[in-house]
């Protein structure tokens, strides 16, 4: 079994960008993933959010649970409790976005305050507890799982902002090439298995 406390931050870091991407490998937050991707900039601007959402949870979700959760002997509320932490940051950025980018807030429209749920960030931060991670791990795993997430978006868009000005045929138009494109960006990723793996 691989005692994960004793893996470098660093290889953690690369590992969760390209190997244990939370979308390639894991496949969580597809929901935003697939119905965010055909436009490059609001990509963009959701990677962004989900990379900062994923970050800041992650620390902030570490320490709860290292100070507060085990030291009360509360393990049992660890959910609720992070969910509580994600959902109070998503706020606190939705805000912030609504006053300062509110083009970017619009074009998001219900998919900023659905980060709440999105599946990566919770699962980020379940994957740092459960495998014991310190706090530079943590910190590190979050940045890397947020920039994993946020690339892997971006070229999707990027690719579909493309194939847009192309004639595909009626049966692939649509969720059918996004899948394929998905599935065959996941295999390209699997090559780098051979140097950083976290699993």
């Amino acid at each position: 079994m691989i005692e994960f406390s004793a893996i470098s931050p660093f290889v953690i870091f690369f590992a969760s960008i390209a190997t244990s991407n939370m979308i390639l490998n894991n496949f969580l937050g597809m929901c935003s993933y697939l119905t965010i991707s055909s436009e490059y900039k609001t990509a963009t601007g959701l990677g962004k959010a989900v990379t900062l959402v994923i970050v800041v949870t992650n620390v902030i979700n570490w320490l709860v649970y290292h100070y507060v959760i085990v030291p009360l002997n509360i393990e049992y509320m660890r959910y609720i409790i992070f969910i509580m932490v994600i959902a109070a940051l998503v706020q606190i950025i939705e805000m912030a976005m609504d006053r300062y980018l509110p083009d970017l807030h619009a074009n998001l429209g219900i998919f900023l305050p659905l980060i709440t749920v999105n599946c990566a960030i919770l699962g980020s931060t379940l994957f740092m507890i459960i495998r014991l991670y310190g706090f530079w791990q943590s910190l590190l795993f979050g940045i890397g799982s947020g920039l994993g997430w946020w690339m892997a978006i971006c070229m999707l868009a990027a690719i579909r902002e493309r194939m847009a000005r192309a004639k595909l045929p009626p049966g692939l138009a649509g969720a059918g090439i996004t899948f394929i494109i998905t599935g065959l960006m996941a295999l390209a990723f699997i090559g780098f298995s051979g140097i950083f793996t976290i699993q």
